[in-house]
């Protein structure tokens, strides 16, 4: 006879398992030794605590409903009670007993969080009417109407509360709405009233811009320019037969103006030409730092190659972007292989890949153990289960060893 803490292997290849009141058996195992035998059913034991394990964990972590959660312990309970198993089954049953108390709290918590739903949907209702009453009151009819249509979308993704309270806070809403749509309408029956005192606006304005467009005064022309739009806009619209004439003129004179100016700028660009000839030997001189080999060196000249390139001074304006982009692809470089050079020289990054590299190696030793543990024993469902979880580690093992090479080197 095989003893064991929790069981027994009789003469003739029965298992016994010891329970609180007394032993009962458990199945037999004649092809084996006795060691096997129990090893078999200790091992079906630790199949159930494992999943006792992974059923208090996800009970804990609040991912299953109060409900399946309590289906789920009644079934294992059931498992566990009648078990062909060795182990101390006893205590398996106290852990899922345990777990009543804890899912009486979560549902009274998820019965806290439907009320605190429920409260936060009226305050969002009681929000929504409050501010569709305020745009009721007030005169913002170009984001008005749209604000009121979010708000109606808003209404509608929030839950109903009950049904008195929604009903009353619906009419609120309904009532601000349509006061909002009246006075709105009223509001623009009043702006075709005002479009002949734009028109006159518009004419005077048209005027002043065909005066100003030859003039070569570039800064302040342009500032008034930029005025005599602003005017233009807040005049609001001109009849239609007469708005889209009036625009043309005040337009064709910016457009004489602005056209005048950017000749002037581009001739000016001429005289910038020699400037970009030094940039652009500049630029060979930064450019031949990349590949960094030496990043101190390339700090040094790069800062050098920097000071003569505010020395040069101004460009033309086609050539600004591509050359301020050359330089700074250079400087971004150089300062990335700094960056880099700072990141894979921390020592405590590294120590922590090393770390890691290390405790991976240890599992995977220890599952590769027991994969020849269950291969032995003949377990297929095991074995499955076991090669699933080497193959995870292995592929982390990898990872975790480039990381660690990215710091060694």
């Amino acid at each position: 006879m095989t003893s064991h803490d929790w069981g027994r292997v009789d003469d003739d290849g029965t298992v016994y398992v010891k329970t609180a009141d007394g032993e009962r058996p458990v199945g037999q195992y004649p092809e084996g030794t006795p060691e096997e035998a129990l090893k078999f059913f200790t091992e079906r034991y630790d199949a159930l605590a494992f999943e006792v394990d992974l059923l208090d964990q996800r009970i804990r972590s609040g991912v299953m409903a109060p409900d399946e959660a309590a289906t789920s312990v009644r079934t294992v309970r059931e498992q566990v009670g009648s078990a062909n198993a060795v182990g101390d089954l006893a205590s398996l049953l106290a852990r899922l007993d345990a777990l009543s108390p804890l899912l009486d709290e979560q549902r009274e918590a998820r019965k806290a969080e439907r009320a605190q739903r429920t409260a936060e949907s009226r305050a969002g209702k009681e929000r929504i009417v409050a501010e569709a009453e305020r745009l009721a009151e007030g005169s913002d009819w170009r984001n008005g109407a749209n604000r009121m249509r979010e708000l109606l979308d808003e209404w509608k993704a929030l839950p109903r509360i009950d049904r008195a309270s929604d009903d009353s806070l619906w009419r609120r809403f309904s009532t601000a709405r349509t006061a909002y749509t009246r006075r709105r309408k009223a509001h623009f029956a009043e702006q075709h009233e005002k479009r002949d005192q734009a028109r006159s606006v518009k004419e005077r304005l048209a005027t002043e811009a065909e005066e100003l467009a030859t003039s070569t005064d570039w800064g302040p022309t342009a500032g008034r320019y930029r005025e005599l739009m602003r005017q233009w806009k807040a005049a609001g619209p001109a009849p239609r037969e007469v708005d889209d004439a009036l625009w043309k003129r005040f337009r064709g004179a910016q457009d004489t103006f602005f056209g005048a100016r950017d000749a002037a700028a581009a001739e000016q660009d001429q005289e910038f030409a020699a400037n970009a000839v030094v940039k652009e030997q500049l630029l060979v001189e930064a450019e031949a730092l990349l590949p960094v080999t030496d990043l101190e060196a390339a700090k040094r000249a790069f800062r050098e190659i920097a000071d003569r390139w505010d020395a040069a001074g101004k460009v033309p304006r086609d050539r600004m972007r591509d050359l301020e982009g050359r330089i700074r692809r250079v400087e971004q470089e150089i300062r990335g292989v700094e960056d880099e050079h700072w990141r894979t020289s921390d020592p405590e990054k590294s120590a922590r890949a090393d770390d890691m590299v290390s405790k991976l190696e240890a599992a995977i030793a220890q599952v590769e153990s027991d994969l020849d543990k269950a291969r032995a024993a003949g377990n297929d469902r095991k074995v499955a289960e076991l090669e699933e979880n080497l193959a995870s580690r292995q592929s982390f093992l990898e990872m975790a060893k480039r990381a660690s090479a990215d710091f060694s080197g």
